[in-house]
């Protein structure tokens, strides 16, 4: 609504001062659609995967967008083909999913969301962009934004996780690195996608326009603000309407509302599987309703090359719909600087720099979630340790999912950098982390006889998570709990490592090791990353985000859930404690599971430290607010305890009655602290009243009046309720 205000008040500038003269940038869009026939036209909206004839699709100008193609020398190929065969000379943009890393990977998003560190996800968006660029990639499919709340959803990998604030924040930070150096963003999935039921990609989501608003709009509304200059729709029905279908996301919302004037492009055939949804009855039905939509570009449904000349002489697309797909394609094509540089150095592939593996060192550190530790960590360097698990050792699944230019050989491990610090005894007791058998745990407990503590690295392997990667079980896979088992009835101090896609349910683990750090799939420098913490060089500072869960069956769940009428007390029987044949409404009547009670294993914003944190004299600037003024709250942090390190504070609000329903908390900021041991600095947040506004009962976005409630802790589910009242 605000940005329609802004957009309606520099319309209204516009009229009054007579006429807005066009850009040169429109002016040349302008000219060069002038000269474009419809066929040429359309070209420009089809995309295609790579393959040898690609050069002569360039060359008719049947193509305006090509990807999966990384080689600089066939890369200049299409690109000559495009600008000094073809008749208009128009350059191809080329375009690679770049998702969290190009060459030098870095820890899957999911994990870098962990790090709460916008900053450093952004330099390391930059990192990306120059190694792809150098290739002569100019555009990634990159950042999901899609708020996912179920583990077993495959693509929570790729995204930030449960939160909209954090999103909206590590959202931002992506479009704004990948951009300063060339590459544009690509916003994804338009939307309601991480919603999918069951956790089963490419599923069906029934998402109501409030809680699109409210939920999953911001973030995509953020990147836009940003200057992403494309978004891709995604693959699921809302409500019964494709998003790739839908004219009111992406023309009433996308264009109208929120102003974009970048591209917006399918995923891979989102526009024929139109037809498998039932709401498209052929190919050529899909493209009409794709293209009167509002979509500009089709990746891969041929759709558009194959039917919009025709739709357009029966009428049933208008050529202007297709000229305003045209220019938003050009449009970025401009400002990219395509037309003035199309090609790629063949001999300037910028790869591993110093600059490159430092940030993803880092990255990979303030990632790491520390889950448990009964001072079994750090480890004192030189001591004599078993390296065992699946992971320790696995350069390829290290990378994670969608890896597709990362080189395993340039991937350091856990087992070679503990190396280096260490006296390393390596057992890997299973080959792969689905692997059943168990003679090899029975000689990785042989082998611990010789050492002072075991470090066991399991998890996931890569496939494991991702696109079309979703699980029902998120316990770890084959024998891994068998082996931590067996490591732990050796006696000796245990550490467990989890590189995973995801959250998994890892609370029978928790049992059998004396520390838990977990790191996602932490990327090519995910090995240093791993020996820093475990022997004290390093102190971990993630923190959760998405909720840990005790078991499958409850998912979803998240921490900025609704009360319900009828919440938990934290004080029902669970199942084993049910007395027989007792009364059917002797448990309560509330909102929990008999089997697994109420709570998360590990609620949102969780992450332990070898240090201790103190929250003190927490005080709002005023109790009574009106709606143009900012909450001011002041707070103490005391590092308490013997190592110097960081804390991720977090600022949390509750609006206690509304004219819908409210979540019990939601996150509205927060700052990474670092501390020197025994330490205590006088820290601040600033938060506009306006922050606290939402879509209400008349879908109106608004603060509201009435009571507020506002917690600064270290995680979700910590600290002390101060109140206060806006007007």
């Amino acid at each position: 609504m605000r940005t329609n205000r802004i957009l309606v008040s520099a319309c209204l500038a516009a009229v009054l001062a007579g006429c807005t003269p066009k850009d040169e940038t429109e002016k040349k869009i302008d000219e060069l659609l002038g000269k474009m026939t419809l066929h040429e036209k359309v070209g420009q909206m089809n995309q295609l995967s790579g393959g040898a004839w690609l050069v002569e699709s360039a060359a008719k100008g049947e193509v305006g967008s090509i990807l999966n193609c990384v080689d600089p020398a066939e890369i200049n190929a299409v690109q000559r083909a495009a600008v000094e065969e073809s008749r208009l000379g128009i350059p191809i943009l080329v375009s690679r999913d770049v998702i969290h890393g190009f060459r030098t990977m870095f820890p899957i998003p999911l994990g870098q969301a962990a790090t709460f560190d916008p900053a450093l996800v952004e330099e390391g968006a930059r990192v990306a962009a120059r190694e792809a660029v150098s290739s002569g990639v100019r555009w990634t499919f990159s950042p999901m934004l899609d708020i996912a709340r179920d583990p077993r959803w495959g693509r929570v990998a790729e995204g930030s996780g449960e939160d909209p604030y954090l999103d909206v924040q590590m959202g931002a930070a992506l479009v704004r690195g990948y951009q300063s150096e060339g590459l544009a963003a690509c916003a994804k999935h338009f939307v309601g996608y991480g919603a999918a039921e069951g956790g089963r990609d490419y599923n069906s989501t029934g998402l109501t326009e409030r809680a699109l608003r409210n939920t999953y709009f911001p973030a995509f509304q953020a990147a836009v603000d940003a200057g992403a200059m494309t978004l891709m729709t995604s693959f699921n029905d809302n409500d019964g309407i494709p998003s790739t279908g839908n004219r009111w996301l992406l023309k009433d919302i996308l264009r109208d509302e929120w102003g974009f004037d970048g591209m917006v492009v399918t995923d891979w055939n989102s526009s024929g599987e139109m037809v498998a949804h039932g709401f498209a009855s052929d190919l050529k039905h899909a493209t009409e309703l794709s293209v009167n939509a509002g979509v500009d570009m089709d990746m891969m449904s041929y759709g558009f090359i194959g039917f919009i000349e025709e739709l357009v002489a029966e009428g049933k697309i208008k050529e202007s719909q297709i000229d305003e797909a045209v220019r938003n394609i050009l449009r970025v094509k401009f400002r990219l600087g395509l037309f003035d540089n199309p090609y790629v150095d063949e001999n300037g592939v910028v790869a591993y720099d110093e600059a490159a593996l430092a940030a993803a060192k880092q990255t990979a550190l303030e990632s790491a979630i520390l889950l448990k530790n009964d001072g079994v960590l750090p480890l004192k360097a030189g001591r004599t340790i078993l390296v065992t698990g699946p992971l320790a050792d696995a350069p390829y699944e290290q990378l994670g999912t969608w890896a597709f230019d990362g080189q395993p050989e340039h991937t350091v491990t856990p087992l070679a950098a503990l190396r280096e610090t260490f006296n390393v005894i390596y057992e890997p007791g299973l080959a792969y982390s689905r692997d059943k058998r168990t003679d090899g745990i029975a000689r990785a407990r042989s082998a611990a006889a010789r050492a002072e503590a075991i470090v066991v690295v399991v998890g996931e392997e890569a496939i494991l998570s991702g696109e079309a990667h979703s699980l029902s079980s998120l316990d770890l896979q084959g024998a891994q709990s068998d082996l931590i088992a067996a490591m732990k009835a050796t006696g000796k101090p245990v550490v467990v490592v989890v590189m995973a896609g995801r959250p998994l349910t890892i609370e029978r683990d928790l049992a059998n090791c004396g520390a838990m750090l977990y790191c996602f799939h932490p990327g090519t420098m995910g090995g240093p990353a791993l020996a820093d913490h475990l022997s004290g060089a390093a102190v971990p500072s993630g923190k959760s985000p998405m909720t840990f869960l005790r078991t499958a069956g409850q998912a979803p769940m998240y921490y900025n859930h609704n009360n319900t009428g009828r919440p938990n007390t934290g004080t029902e029987t669970l199942l084993d404690d049910i007395e027989i044949a007792a009364g059917q409404t002797s448990l309560g009547c509330t909102s929990y599971y008999l089997d697994s009670g109420y709570g998360p294993l590990f609620p949102f914003g969780y992450g332990l430290s070898y240090t201790t944190f103190e929250y003190k004299n927490i005080q709002l600037s005023a109790t009574t607010f009106g709606k143009d003024d900012t909450i001011r709250v002041e707070y103490d942090l005391s590092n308490t305890g013997a190592f110097d390190a960081t804390e991720v504070a977090q600022l949390y609000i509750r609006d206690l009655v509304g004219s819908v329903t409210r979540p019990v908390k939601e996150l509205k900021r927060f700052e990474r602290v670092f501390l020197k041991a025994g330490e205590t600095r006088h820290c601040s947040f600033d938060l506009p009243v306006a922050d606290l506004a939402f879509w209400n009962a008349d879908m109106q976005y608004t603060v509201e009046p009435g009571a507020f409630q506002l917690w600064v802790a270290g995680n979700a589910a910590d600290g002390e309720a101060l109140n206060f009242n806006v007007e």
